[in-house]
C-alpha cells in the first residue's frame, strides 16, 4: 500500500477529470498487476486523500476497514475509486460489482458516496456510474 498527499486541491468533480487523474496515478504502474487507487474528495469534489493499495496478477483486494478508516480520518463527503485490468477487458467482474455494493453500504453509514469506480484497461475506461452500477 502506498499514499500519497495530495500537494494541491485536485478537483475530481467530472468523470473527464477523474479518468485523467487516474490515469496519472497508473502511468507509472506495473500494469501486470492490479492496483486499486481510492481518492477521498470534501463536498466541492477536492481530493482530500489519496491510496494505492497493490494486487497481483490475479487481482486486488478491497481494503474496506482501511477505506471506511481513511473515510472517517479525513471527514470524506465522497470517494472515487479506480484500478485496473491487465487482461485487457475494461467490464466490471462479479466480484468488483460486489465490493463496490459493499463498499457502496459501508460509506453510507458515514455519510460518504461512493461517486464512482472506474476500470482501467490499456485505453479502455468502464466507468461504474456511467454503466449504471452506481
Amino acid at each position: 500500500m502506498r499514499y500519497q498527499r495530495a500537494e494541491h486541491a485536485l478537483k475530481l468533480a467530472s468523470l473527464a477529470a477523474a479518468k485523467e487523474f487516474f490515469a496519472g496515478c497508473f502511468a507509472d504502474s506495473d500494469l501486470t498487476r492490479e492496483s486499486l487507487w481510492v481518492a477521498h474528495l470534501d463536498d466541492q469534489a477536492r481530493c482530500l486523500h489519496l491510496s494505492r493499495h497493490q494486487g497481483d496478477e490475479g487481482g486486488a483486494k478491497f481494503p474496506f476497514r482501511q477505506i471506511i478508516g481513511d473515510a472517517a480520518k479525513h471527514g470524506s463527503s465522497g470517494i472515487v475509486l479506480a484500478h485496473n485490468h491487465p487482461s485487457g477487458d475494461s467490464r466490471p467482474s462479479d466480484s468488483d460489482c460486489r465490493a463496490t455494493r459493499r463498499l457502496v453500504s459501508a460509506a453510507e453509514a458515514l455519510n460518504c458516496r461512493v461517486i464512482d469506480h472506474l476500470i482501467i484497461s490499456g485505453e479502455q475506461i468502464c466507468s461504474f456510474r456511467q454503466i449504471g452500477l452506481l
